[in-house]
């Protein structure tokens, strides 16, 4: 929680004060570009307003007090947009120009916090909440709410799997620890074009199986086959963690090597193959012509399965689309009541074409690159890996009213 006169609030309490609508005033002092590419949002709307440091700070020589300088450029151009009824959380890149920010309102006597770590701490929050708890197994999500991407830990007798894991691999070794569980094996639904997987190395590091199909093993523009340890994963394949049934679903459209994790008959690992928004745009190997009819195949498929299946997907573009626990889960036919790709299958393969390609976003060069990364064809260091990360996944097709985005 953001309290009165702390000088730093850390992604944690941020995130739980979004969650609950609490009162919040966001200024953010990074440059335009930056704040229009991604920026710190929760599940309802949250006042925000964008000034760069640069624009804010005029120091009068080099000798002056940069948080006097702060109070005289809030002084001359902020003080009619802030609000003196809420916390004030001063965000930058990497928390430290901000810092100055928050201490310069608190002069002024506004209450003012900063974000410890800016930006790139944002983007690196993950947290967890449970999706079920039986007396058999316990299936949690893990959140990481600045990317929107999602990813799956299913414990059982003490035995644990990991689905989609993200980089920062060692966030589901605490929550397998939390659960008295070790992990035995490590599992992606494809490879991942939108953010680094932290599979391969949580494997390696671990000395557990990583699962992939293999039709993801190899780089769908650069036609080279991955360099990491995996093990082919196949149709129809079940395995058990601890007392858990889980059956591999091929559902090639987004990737020819995508795969669901259909867990105990009921919880649908979709994937980047169906989202609660929206579903796979088919066209980051390259290949939307050929692939979308791939997609439309398989969206019928799961759109077969039984509707109290509850889908969990691998991404999420809109934060409101989470339950009050901050989970993000619907059941299939709560989806084919809502969602405009699942709608669209029902007018037939050439409506579904022309819908598709009426709605693709931007293609977003950095994901070639954490293709690359993803099959042990690049090695990125910590510093491009964050670089690599920035901004909101972009794994779904646009809105039909949204247009081209």
């Amino acid at each position: 929680m953001v309290k009165q006169v702390t000088t730093g609030s850390m992604p944690q309490q941020v995130w739980e004060r979004l969650l609950r609508d609490a009162p919040l005033f966001i200024l953010d002092v990074r440059n335009r570009d930056e704040f229009e590419r991604w920026r710190v949002e929760g599940p309802h709307p949250v006042p925000t307003f964008n000034i760069p440091y640069f624009e804010l700070l005029d120091l009068e020589g080099e000798e002056e007090d940069v948080t006097e300088a702060v109070m005289r450029g809030v002084r001359a151009q902020l003080m009619e947009q802030l609000p003196h009824d809420r916390p004030i959380l001063a965000v930058c890149a990497e928390g430290n120009t901000s810092n100055y920010v928050a201490e310069g309102l608190r002069r002024l006597e506004f209450d003012a916090v900063n974000m410890e770590g800016g930006m790139e701490a944002w983007g690196n929050f993950y947290y967890w909440r449970p999706v079920e708890e039986t007396e058999r197994f316990s299936l949690f999500q893990m959140v990481r709410p600045a990317r929107g991407c999602l990813s799956h830990v299913l414990v059982s007798e003490h035995v644990a799997a990991v689905f989609d894991p993200g980089r920062h691999i060692e966030r589901y070794r605490e929550l397998a620890a939390a659960m008295g569980a070790r992990i035995e094996r490590v599992l992606d639904t494809h490879l991942h074009a939108d953010h680094l997987s932290g599979g391969p190395a949580l494997g390696q590091g671990d000395h557990i199986p990583y699962h992939l199909h293999p039709y993801d093993a190899i780089h769908p523009m650069d036609m080279l086959p991955a360099r990491i340890a995996y093990r082919p994963l196949e149709a129809e394949q079940t395995f058990r963690v601890g007392s858990a049934g889980v059956r591999v679903l091929h559902f090639p459209g987004h990737t020819l090597g995508m795969v669901a994790f259909l867990i105990e008959d009921r919880y649908l690992l979709s994937g980047d193959s169906l989202f609660l928004e929206s579903i796979a745009r088919p066209d980051l190997g390259g290949k939307a012509e050929a692939w979308t009819p791939l997609l439309y195949d398989s969206l019928k498929r799961i759109a077969g399965l039984p509707d109290e299946t509850v889908v969990l997907p691998a991404h999420f573009s809109d934060l409101a689309a989470g339950d009050e626990n901050g989970v993000f889960h619907a059941t299939l036919g709560e989806l084919k009541q809502r969602n405009p790709g699942l709608l669209k299958l029902a007018e037939g393969e050439a409506a579904f074409y022309d819908y598709i390609m009426a709605n693709l976003p931007e293609f977003p060069e950095a994901y070639v690159e954490i293709k690359r990364a993803n099959a042990g064809l690049a090695s990125p260091d910590a510093r491009k890996a964050q670089e690599l990360e920035l901004g909101k996944n972009i794994c779904a097709v646009g809105k039909a009213t949204e247009g081209k985005r």
